[in-house]
């Protein structure tokens, strides 16, 4: 079968890319100390086939990093250590985006610097348990509610770090509102229990994801601000409910205003989330009115005809590309892909993160 758009050329923003294949983001915990290494950069470096590589979520904040070894854009030796990334990257043709990802409540205080702690929009605990290094797996900490001073302080946080990513060499940034993280529990009235103006109706609770996007787009560009939203995901703790479709296309289409460049839908339908149906990916991409990245267990013959039929423009790919650094090749050729090894996708070291083999 030939793939003709799927490896067709395309450009948005300041990018061009060589074809419309997204590595997807996705949570590796290979940065020691919270600071991107050379393995890292061997890492994404060995996938720059990719028309446009997202980097795993990476921290504004100190109080956003919940995970142990998730990599930080706040501090100076963070910024220095992605630009070991993005040469990488471009060293061989490639397009990155960072995704900035502040955990919110999914998170553990042992995981986190001194001084810093676990907020959310409200002090809903998590259900269920988070590794961490100290202690083994711990009950998620009970985050404090953001008062109206944290709320302006982490949209502080948030252009700090893209400024940083522009300074590391990143074509742009990903805003990560999606997974239950935190500007999708502003969105989400499971996690979101305030009733001043960041709480209540869809107007306020999208509030805080339209003042992170817009002051992001002022600081680097909006034709540099991409952001992924999860409608009916399940993941830490969320889900649907009634309105979902209607405050997520408003939502989408307070982001198409703005003028983002990208918004990437995430459906983890094939990991055994609840499918986000075709009507609400049909409302999110007319509100939005720009170019929209699909995802949820894609193949090549799929991405073609979903690009064909005018659903998207991109196409993400997740596991395939953590298992397969030459995935662009074997799409192409529908070559076997090699098998991931779940025990390794977020230990230490470079066992099952660089060791794949290539064709």
């Amino acid at each position: 079968m030939s793939y003709d758009t799927l490896f067709s050329t395309f450009e948005f923003g300041r990018v061009s890319l060589h074809n419309r294949i997204v590595m997807a983001p996705m949570t590796r915990n290979r940065a020691t100390g919270n600071v991107p290494n050379a393995l890292m950069a061997e890492y994404y470096g060995a996938r720059a086939d990719a028309g446009l590589i997202i980097t795993e979520g990476t921290s504004p904040s100190p109080n956003g990093l919940g995970y142990p070894r998730i990599p930080g854009l706040f501090r100076k030796e963070q910024t220095e250590g992605w630009r070991l990334v993005t040469e990488a990257v471009h060293a061989r043709g490639g397009r990155i985006f960072a995704q900035l990802m502040h955990a919110g409540r999914v998170g553990h205080v042992a995981n986190l610097p001194e001084g810093a702690e676990v907020v959310a929009p409200s002090a809903v605990q998590l259900e269920g348990e988070m590794y961490t290094d100290s202690d083994g797996m711990q009950p998620h900490t009970t985050p404090r509610a953001m008062t109206v001073s944290d709320i302006e302080q982490a949209i502080g946080e948030y252009v700090g770090a893209s400024m940083n990513a522009i300074e590391a060499g990143f074509d742009g940034v990903e805003l990560h509102g999606a997974n239950g993280y935190l500007i999708d529990q502003f969105l989400n009235p499971i996690s979101n229990r305030r009733d001043d103006d960041y709480g209540g109706d869809r107007v306020r609770r999208a509030r805080f994801a339209l003042e992170v996007s817009e002051a992001v787009g002022e600081a680097i560009g909006f034709d540099r601000t991409g952001i992924r939203l999860s409608p009916h995901g399940a993941f830490n703790g969320l889900g649907g409910y009634n309105d979902t479709p209607e405050d997520f296309a408003f939502v989408a289409k307070g982001l198409g205003v703005l003028g983002l460049v990208y918004l990437h839908v995430v459906d983890h339908s094939p990991m055994g989330a609840p499918p986000v149906p075709d009507t609400t990916k049909a409302k999110l991409r007319e509100a939005f009115g720009g170019t929209i990245i699909l995802s949820g267990g894609y193949d090549a013959k799929r991405a073609e005809a979903d690009l064909v039929e005018g659903k998207g423009e991109l196409v993400a790919f997740g596991r395939p590309f953590l298992a397969n650094p030459d995935l662009v090749s074997r799409l192409r050729t529908d070559a076997a892909l090699n098998a991931p090894d779940m025990a390794t996708f977020y230990t230490p070291g470079a066992k099952g993160y660089t060791d794949y083999p290539t064709l």
